[in-house]
């Protein structure tokens, strides 16, 4: 791994204790929740920003599909599963009924962005940049649009069990409308059709949205931090270790078989397709904890936890990728 990569988790680590710091110091205030007000900020504000004008430019013409297909395809399918593991083990009983589409998210979404950009650029230069920039700009728009749909089609159900009455028409229309009228979707939703237009985005709307877009890598950093300070130290460790070592092993090991075997990528592609799946657990993994008010300590102690392991982990995935043939 390269010092530039090293550097970037050395300057994540400190955003993370800012938050920390800020939240021993009540900086943020001594009353009410700030970890829950900043969350909701991003949740309802900044992730939709970015959301919206990612998709609204998205160029479909110029996608590497094949590297895409390698990635997405193994990647919703560990999602498929933990989701349906998580389900039928009841975790909704004892979490609430988002709880599996919560950690469905976090053993397949990566920290693309502040880790995995740098070390594509670091380690597989121009050529796997651009492949690694395709996978993030098509990464929240699918897994996030996913996992909200479970999460929303659950807590209908719970809703109906609730009341009783609730016919199956009735859950899946509260499904549909609570999924499609979400901070999450209906960007996505809404930039794909202004994408369609081909207008574009106003410079002044698009510097608007790029400014708030840019709010959700250190406003989710220092959530993190608050939400440690919040728990006093890294609670629910055995449930973050297992999230931690799926993330850091079991998924790259998946993608790394179905891109080969499936798909017959090699080289830098294979590297970058793989290390996109090595890379540690996301902070939308929180925000989406603090949405749905389940598995926070979980989500926060996994973060940090497979963030600090990917030091570990990192090379050794490299080590076998160059074994392979798929790096320098």
């Amino acid at each position: 791994m390269s010092w530039l990569v090293f550097h970037k988790l050395l300057a994540i680590f400190f955003t993370v204790s800012l938050g920390w710091l800020a939240g021993r110091r009540r900086w943020l205030g001594a009353d009410g929740d700030p970890a829950r007000v900043l969350g909701q900020c991003a949740f309802f504000l900044f992730v939709p920003a970015l959301l919206f004008r990612t998709t609204v430019r998205l160029d479909f013409s110029t996608m590497p599909w094949s590297a895409v297909a390698a990635f997405f395809v193994p990647v919703m399918a560990l999602l498929l599963l933990v989701y349906l593991q998580q389900r039928r083990t009841r975790s909704a009983d004892r979490h609430g009924p988002a709880a599996p589409a919560v950690r469905a998210i976090a053993v397949t979404f990566g920290n693309s962005v502040q880790v995995g950009i740098p070390l594509a650029a670091a380690l597989f230069g121009e050529a796997g940049l651009r492949v690694h920039i395709a996978l993030v700009s098509l990464h929240a728009l699918v897994l996030l649009s996913a996992v909200t749909a479970l999460a929303e089609l659950d807590i209908a159900r719970a809703r109906a069990r609730a009341d009783g009455a609730a016919s199956a028409w009735d859950t899946l229309v509260q499904t549909v409308r609570s999924t499609v009228i979400h901070p999450v979707v209906l960007p996505v939703l809404a930039g794909l059709v202004w994408n369609a237009t081909g207008i574009g985005l106003h410079p002044v709307a698009d510097e608007a949205l790029q400014v708030l877009g840019a709010a959700v890598v250190p406003i989710c950093l220092v959530l993190i931090g608050l939400n440690l300070a919040q728990q006093g130290g890294m609670p629910a460790l055995g449930g973050a270790l297992r999230i931690s070592l799926a993330k850091l092993v079991l998924l790259p090991a998946l993608v790394l078989a179905v891109a080969t075997l499936g798909f017959g990528l090699t080289g830098v592609t294979l590297a970058v397709v793989v290390m996109m799946a090595a890379l540690p657990v996301g902070s939308n993994a929180l925000i989406f904890g603090q949405r749905y008010e389940t598995l926070v300590p979980e989500t926060t102690t996994a973060i940090v936890l497979s963030t600090v392991a990917f030091g570990a982990t990192a090379p050794l995935w490299l080590g076998l990728l160059a074994w392979l043939g798929g790096t320098a």
